[in-house]
């Protein structure tokens, strides 16, 4: 059977369109096209328009870039009739009915317009007499890349002719029958932006005939085009929803209409949540029912970048709280002192803190007004609802608000297996959001590239250096192992490694990195090692830091690294003649401040709350820009913060579960064609823990359910366990007179249950201390006596531990990758071609053979790789550099390679040629037929199929040796 042309598949596309309610219309030329608009509007606006009303039309429509149009397409446009009188024309209408049934939806075929060069369009979608979806096709056999292509040469030849009415366009769709994909019409647009439209459980749709079923649908296009297109403001670009977030934004609004239920989204990091929780919050406010709409982060580090994400959307959208009390003015639409009397008024979307929002319904002299709002229909949206939620406010939440809707977003969900005890009770994201509303997965989002996949590196080894007699295991509970983490040589080596590789990790800088690190005095010691080897001539990264302090610390950190002047003033309070300078670790932070001040002539300090807020805010948008090379992390922006631009994390922090998943996906977010992956490089073994993590966020029916005891049984556990802590100490005061350390422990871990049991049975609203055999009194005394001998324990325990750092070494060697690419090789091939000895170069050439011989991507390429250590490394001179002679070489063994195999299988070579670059701009094998065509003598029928069966193993080959995996 002859296979379908491209004509034939367009054809049957307007017949299946004219079932669907399509109007095929003929519109041959741009003058015909201006016609049909003309009539299309006037039926749509109920109006007749004369030659110089519509003149008016297409001077209006025709100015504008396209995003300046798409703004036009959602408002209205404005003329003045012939008689003087005004006249307001809906271009397109809202999918409430009944507006979206006075859209008029037309197809039409092969529209040709004259441009730059003359083009005609496959299949256009018209509303309204304006086209606003286009359809690109290319015959089955074809890849999709070259459909993408023409819309692009399109774009760039001719929609901008003929009053620019093809600039209207706001989704393309691109097919080759089998594969279709469609995306959001931008000045500038890139391949990793077109998306396959699912079904609600993430399957894709992608024969065109299922796919034009479904989303070709005058009501669905009404709504993708009305309120599933965004304008974002901050790029002046579309952006246009994927499939899983349509489907979690229509279940939310679904609930809000037909339920008061509440209900969660899980979608993985990195897949759009702003974008999608905007959507949902902006809809929710059209709906007339809902008083108010309040998008709740919790932590106020998260604030800015989703005020900002909002507003980016839409202008304005959002008054970010600055207060409580500014918060508090939303709510009651009051204006604050000094400001226009609209200034907080009708702030129906809302973005705050849960702690102002706990706040704001806890405070006295806040209750009185609020008092109204507690019954008013106010629907709560949660960031990451599974850090947000887990504590006392969700209780005085719900609590105060009677008729309040709460739905969540997260990237990763607390089940059963990753549940953390609060208050000895564990909790999943179920037990506070009810029904899991729609599910997008880890894996998902790599299958669709909407993140990019992990390559991650597990670096350094213990070994016990030469001549040490210790025998002992470093993972015995007798030495500590912290003090190896935290040792100086440890993260000196570290530090050196870092510094060593960062360039061919980040393309050359092309991308910034962050480095998270366990706690502030790691990160200290890690902060000065940059500065003080950034002295030295050691590098030129530019370093950054921010971190939380505590108020109150007991730990002080010896003065050092460039501190300034002024801080050493400030820690003078700290001076003894016999010590040196002491700092707490805010001191320390605000000498590093000083350091980003000098880079960047900035003038931020943490001496003042408004200062230290503005250099967050700093921080982020230059590490975003690509301004930092490397931020230093405790926890802050390990969450819920996206920079595109940043490729790498290092990773000196023990992880699991949702922490490691969040982490990991700081830099895996899409950017350009380059960054092809998130780079994690960990010097802890996260291997374990890593997979551990990837397999629970990507099981879609985890263990959402933790079976509690009943408050009777965990009355009648609290009084026997009272009982059994009365034998050890019958009393508080015999406490201190316990004869050793093990009836000390002892103690520990008795009183340690009963806190367990009170903690759990505290959950219960009927609780009271007076129901068991304990006396409240009674409890807290025991309370400091518990907290004051547990900590005389942990001080003796770590004075008795054995230290092993003279005996121990950290060596940094890869123990594990995930990913080995020729990329990796090259790094390993510039430092064998390096060393000075032949047997530090025979045990690169080793460990560079191993690494080829056990990578599967890597087996084609062996032959090639060991050929260039072995026969060409040693001729090119020192200074030269390793990568582009590597790349000179396997050009010119590629080029032999090519004309080998056209001379063996009497190929045109040029025509040979033309079919691997093919592959490489679209990675699409060629068809029989494209192999056929490059032999320089037609075979017979029995030939063809023999010869073609080996071409094709050739390409293969030839393909995975020299292209693949590149």
């Amino acid at each position: 059977m002859a296979y379908q042309s491209e004509k034939q598949l367009e054809d049957s596309l307007i017949f299946q369109l004219s079932t669907q309610g399509f109007e095929v219309v003929a519109l041959a030329n741009n003058a015909a096209l201006e016609a049909n608009l003309k009539k299309q509007l006037e039926k749509a606006n109920a109006c007749t328009l004369s030659g110089r009303e519509f003149a008016q039309v297409l001077g209006k429509l025709e100015k504008g870039s396209i995003f300046t149009k798409a703004k036009t397409l959602r408002g209205q446009l404005d003329i003045t009739l012939d008689n003087g009188d005004s006249r307001h024309l809906t271009l397109l209408f809202n999918d409430t009915l009944p507006e979206t049934q006075k859209n008029i939806y037309q197809v039409a075929q092969q529209i040709t317009v004259k441009g730059s060069f003359t083009n005609r369009y496959d299949v256009t979608i018209l509303v309204n007499g304006l086209p606003l979806v286009q359809i690109e096709l290319k015959r089955r056999g074809l890849e999709l890349k070259e459909a993408f292509n023409q819309v692009k040469r399109y774009q760039k030849h001719s929609f901008h002719a003929n009053h620019g009415l093809f600039n209207y366009i706001q989704l393309f769709v691109i097919s080759n029958g089998v594969n279709t994909q469609y995306f959001a019409n931008n000045s500038e647009m890139s391949a990793k932006q077109t998306f396959d439209w699912t079904d609600i459980n993430n399957k894709s749709i992608n024969q065109l005939v299922d796919f034009s079923k479904v989303f070709l649908q005058p009501a669905h296009l009404t709504a993708m085009l009305s309120k599933y297109i965004v304008l974002n403001e901050t790029e002046k670009c579309l952006m246009v929803l994927r499939p899983y977030q349509y489907y979690a934004v229509e279940a939310i609004i679904s609930h809000v209409k037909t339920s008061t239920k509440n209900g969660y989204i899980w979608h993985t990091t990195g897949s759009g949540k702003t974008l999608t929780s905007f959507k949902t919050a902006q809809i929710i406010t059209t709906i007339p029912e809902v008083d108010k709409v309040v998008f709740v982060v919790d932590r106020k580090d998260l604030d800015h970048q989703t005020a900002s994400d909002f507003n980016a959307f839409s202008k304005g959208c959002v008054d970010s709280t600055e207060s409580t009390n500014v918060l508090f003015r939303q709510f009651v639409d009051k204006p604050l002192k000094g400001k226009k009397i609209n200034e907080y008024r009708n702030s129906k979307l809302i973005v705050t803190t849960l702690q102002k929002l706990n706040s704001v319904i806890s405070k006295s002299r806040y209750l009185n007004e609020m008092e109204p709002l507690k019954d008013k229909r106010i629907v709560f949206i949660f960031d990451e609802c599974h850090r947000s939620q887990f504590g006392e406010t969700h209780k005085n939440l719900i609590a105060f608000f009677k008729s309040a809707q709460l739905f969540g977003f997260t990237g990763t969900p607390i089940f059963a297996e990753n549940a953390v005890a609060k208050n000895s009770i564990k909790k999943t994201t179920k037990d506070l959001f009810d029904e899991r509303l729609h599910a997008y997965v880890i894996v998902d989002a790599i299958r669709d590239q909407n993140v990019l996949k992990f390559a991650i590196e597990y670096v350094g080894r213990y070994q016990y250096k030469n001549g040490s007699n210790n025998a002992l295991d470093i993972d015995v509970e007798d030495i500590d192992t912290k003090e190896l983490l935290s040792s100086p040589a440890r993260l000196d080596k570290i530090t050196d490694y870092i510094i060593a590789n960062h360039n061919r990790k980040t393309h050359n800088r092309a991308y910034n990195a962050m480095l998270c690190v366990s706690g502030i005095p790691e990160l200290i010691q890690y902060y000065e090692l940059f500065a003080k080897k950034k002295a030295e001539g050691k590098h030129t990264l530019k370093i950054a830091t921010i971190f939380s302090y505590d108020a109150n610390e007991e730990e002080e950190y010896e003065l050092g690294g460039s501190d300034a002047i002024e801080i050493k003033e400030i820690a003078a309070k700290y001076r003894n003649d016999n010590e040196a300078i002491k700092l707490h670790s805010r001191d320390k932070l605000e000498s590093f401040i000083g350091d980003y001040n000098a880079m960047f002539t900035t003038n931020y300090t943490t001496k003042d709350y408004k200062s230290f807020d503005n250099y967050y805010k700093n921080i982020s948008q230059r590490v975003k820009d690509k301004e930092v090379d490397i931020l230093l992390v405790v926890n802050i922006f390990l969450t819920g913060f996206d920079a595109k631009r940043l490729n790498t994390l290092y990773v000196d922090k023990n992880l699991k579960h949702h922490g490691l998943i969040q982490a990991f996906s700081r830099p895996n977010r899409l950017f350009d064609e380059k960054k092809s992956q998130g780079n994690i490089v960990c010097f802890r073994n996260l291997k374990k823990a890593a997979d551990e993590a990837f397999t629970l966020f990507s099981n879609k029916q985890p263990k959402e359910f933790i079976e509690t005891p009943s408050y009777d049984v965990l009355l009648a556990d609290f009084n026997k366990a009272y009982e059994a802590l009365m034998v050890i100490t019958p009393t508080v005061d015999s406490v201190d007179d316990l004869p050793d350390e093990n009836a000390q422990k002892l103690f520990v871990l008795q009183f340690r249950i009963l806190m367990q049991l009170k903690n759990m049975l505290s959950n219960f609203a009927d609780f009271d201390m007076a129901s068991t055999g304990m006396g409240d009194q009674e409890f807290q005394d025991f309370t400091s006596k518990y907290a004051d001998l547990g900590r005389r324990i942990r001080e003796h325990s770590t004075k008795e531990k054995v230290s092993i750092l003279d005996d121990v070494d950290f060596e940094l060697e890869l123990l594990h990758r995930d990913e080995i690419n020729v990329g990796y090789i090259l790094h390993l091939l510039r430092d064998l071609h390096g060393e000075d000895t032949e047997e530090a170069k025979e045990k690169k050439r080793q460990v560079i053979a191993n690494l080829v011989g056990t990578e599967p991507t890597l087996l084609s390429k062996k032959a090639l790789i060991e050929k260039f250590m072995n026969e060409h490394l040693e001729g090119i001179p020192a200074q030269a550099d390793v990568e582009e002679e590597f790349e000179f070489f396997w050009e010119r063994e590629k080029r032999q390679a090519l004309e080998k195999m056209a001379i063996e299988e009497k190929l045109n070579q040029g025509k040979l040629e033309s079919l691997i670059s093919r592959y490489e701009m679209g990675d699409v094998m060629p068809l029989r037929d494209d192999f056929v065509a490059t032999l320089e003598s037609k075979p017979t029928i029995l030939q063809r199929k023999q010869i073609v069966g080996r071409l094709t193993a050739k390409f293969k080959g030839f393909v995975d040796t020299f292209i693949g995996g590149l």
